[in-house]
């Protein structure tokens, strides 16, 4: 746990008065024990609020309701909760209630483009594939915020096979992305059934997981957990840190057990005005995110739904950071910018323009310094005509993985070929036994 000052280390105190040294490391404690109410907020960070902001509070958690764990709410400093990014993510603002015109309860048609219970087709080869909708912690800045708190829309079986035989039967689907909710709130049990399940059809190739527990709720991150994991290869797995404070001990040793397991790891940042809308701060969680081997994946602009009207910043701030950040620093380190187009569009890649013109011979760049360069186009070049029928094409369209194969004395040393001898050509004895033959 990463403690700031007096107040912050009393606020843990606080919050592990009713729990064991074993209790606080356990994952599920967190989850019985969660912050559910304005009175416990207060009682646990020891601030109060007043009586006009303590009903407003309360009539946004009856919209949209409020659970945070323990270990998050731990990481708040007290002494300027207000502008805290842990607190702006995690307790409840009056600002949600504001639903401004434009707002959605469902931005990006996740429901209309669904063809199965808990699927969500958008793109031509891969699915979202929602497992649970349940979280351990409800960001106030969740895009799926329709959905918070809603028992009543957890997956039961029945909706688990009907989304699974959407998959079998859809033979272009070779990418399926876990969602929720979070899927680690699944048991290790249930979670590796449904991985068994998808990895089964024949036409998957990978599976991703996307998940906030590394952040909210490292203790997650069990040896068990990861070893079930472990036998699901391929799998990827997102993660979704928003600010450098998040990067806790417990974080990044949840972070090791997965990368250590040979788990590819990416992150998905939401840009929040008021929480990481700052290109230093982006700068710094992209590097401390890159040093423990997780990949700045994407940058997102914050949705259109409802009540994140309070958290939504201008496309050019976002431009503004990739333009710090591009040439900057590592290319490994820049996550691509997007947004999620509104009525299932889909993620629109928005960066900074570096072509300054374009003629017919010539293209004319700048880099991240404001250095104009050119680019000569080739004079020679005869672009393939594709009519699609790929038997006529000269590019060698071979999907199949190139074999290996032994040549001369190393077919004899390897354990890969069965020759036992090389015969030169027009050998006479080999000759007089096929024609006795």
């Amino acid at each position: 746990m990463q403690i700031f000052n007096e107040h912050q280390r009393e606020v843990a105190e606080t919050l592990r008065e009713s729990a064991s040294k074993s209790d606080w490391t356990d994952w599920k404690w967190h989850i019985r024990n969660s912050i559910k109410s304005v009175n416990e907020i207060e009682r646990v960070l020891g601030i109060n609020f007043s009586e006009e902001k303590k009903k407003t509070l309360e009539q946004t958690i009856n919209k949209f309701p409020m659970s945070v764990t323990p270990y998050y709410l731990s990481l708040i400093d007290v002494e300027d909760y207000e502008n805290d990014p842990v607190f702006l993510q995690s307790v409840p603002s009056p600002e949600e209630l504001r639903i401004e015109r434009h707002d959605m309860a469902d931005p990006l048609h996740e429901d209309e483009d669904s063809p199965a219970p808990g699927i969500t087709h958008r793109y031509p080869d891969r699915v979202l594939f929602h497992i649970s909708n349940t979280c351990s912690m409800y960001c106030r800045h969740c895009t799926r915020k329709r959905k918070v708190g809603d028992v009543d829309s957890i997956p039961c079986s029945d909706d688990l096979e009907q989304a699974l035989e959407y998959i079998r039967k859809t033979p272009q689907i070779r990418d399926v992305l876990l969602s929720g909710g979070d899927p680690f709130m699944l048991s290790d049990k249930k979670l590796d059934w449904i991985l068994t399940k998808v990895q089964e059809i024949e036409h998957v190739e990978v599976v991703r997981i996307g998940t906030r527990m590394p952040v909210v709720l490292p203790y997650r991150i069990t040896d068990e957990l990861v070893n079930m994991l472990k036998k699901h290869h391929p799998i990827w797995i997102n993660t979704h840190f928003n600010h450098p404070r998040e990067l806790t001990t417990s974080s990044r040793r949840a972070l090791q057990k997965m990368a250590d397991a040979g788990i590819p790891l990416g992150n998905q940042s939401v840009l929040l005005a008021g929480v990481n809308d700052c290109q230093r701060l982006i700068k710094t969680l992209n590097h401390k995110l890159v040093k423990n081997r997780v990949r700045p994946y994407y940058l997102y602009q914050c949705d259109l739904s409802e009540g994140l009207t309070h958290f939504r910043t201008p496309i050019g701030k976002g431009i503004e950071i990739i333009e710090s950040l591009r040439g900057h620093t590592s290319g490994f380190s820049v996550p691509t910018y997007v947004v999620d187009a509104p009525g299932g569009g889909g993620k629109i890649p928005v960066m900074p323009n570096y072509i300054v013109s374009w003629g017919p011979n010539k293209v004319v760049l700048r880099n991240y310094e404001g250095v104009i360069t050119t680019y000569n186009e080739p004079t020679s070049y005869e672009s393939n005509f594709c009519d699609r029928e790929c038997s006529n094409c000269n590019l060698q369209l071979m999907e199949d993985d190139a074999e290996e194969k032994a040549i001369g004395i190393e077919k004899l040393l390897s354990d890969w070929d069965d020759t036992t001898s090389l015969t030169p050509k027009n050998n006479e004895r080999i000759k007089r036994r096929d024609d006795a033959a």
